[in-house]
């Protein structure tokens, strides 16, 4: 079975130091970059989403409730929308943006950002015919299966692996290479994973 890793928004604002920073950040970036290294030969693809906003409406919130709102993160073209330093992009096959002008939690919202070779800037070039969403990149690839890994668990990796089992796609989520928002986010996300369908594997494979 063809198989896809999906590296969901591991960028400078989700991490220590960041504007919506999340505890162990850094040390998913870390953690992905290794395994990545270990592993990549078993991957068909490597897909790897950025939040990248420009004006998503009340997704922004000098007062925000934590929930559906949130202080200004991963502006597009800034600092805190490129990638962790910690995450190494070597294996990454393709970028995907989202949320540029809402909120889009899934990376089944984003579309690829094809002359991109490193995940900053926005060419010229780039126009919305050369541009492709995740679901139907997989799909041309014939993956049939999605490793999700990334920040924050409790919200963009949950709602992208939501999203991949919807699709179709045999879904597991790697946990140790994930981190939530917080303790009991993560537990309500782990819960409602499973019953969608997905596999949360503990421990690595």
């Amino acid at each position: 079975m063809r198989a896809a890793l999906l590296i969901v928004d591991v960028q400078n604002d989700f991490c220590e130091g960041g504007s919506l920073a999340v505890t162990g950040g850094a040390a998913v970036a870390a953690g992905i970059s290794e395994y990545l290294e270990e592993h990549h030969a078993q991957y068909a693809a490597v897909a790897a989403t950025q939040d990248w906003h420009v004006d998503p409406g009340e997704h922004f919130s000098e007062t925000p409730d934590w929930v559906t709102s949130w202080p200004v993160h991963c502006v597009a073209e800034t600092h805190g929308a490129e990638t962790h330093p910690e995450l190494d992009t070597e294996h990454v096959t393709e970028f995907f943006r989202k949320g540029a002008y809402d909120a889009a939690y899934s990376g089944f919202e984003a579309l690829s950002a094809p002359d991109v070779d490193v995940p900053m800037g926005e060419s010229e070039e780039s126009t919305d015919e050369d541009r492709v969403s995740l679901d139907d990149w997989l799909q041309q690839r014939d993956v049939e299966a999605v490793d999700v890994v990334g920040l924050a668990l409790d919200h963009c990796v949950l709602a992208t692996a939501k999203d991949a089992v919807e699709a179709g796609y045999e879904t597991r989520v790697l946990l140790p290479l994930t981190a939530p928002v917080s303790a009991e986010g993560g537990e309500r996300a782990v819960t409602e994973l499973r019953d969608t369908g997905a596999e949360v594997l503990t421990d690595l494979p």
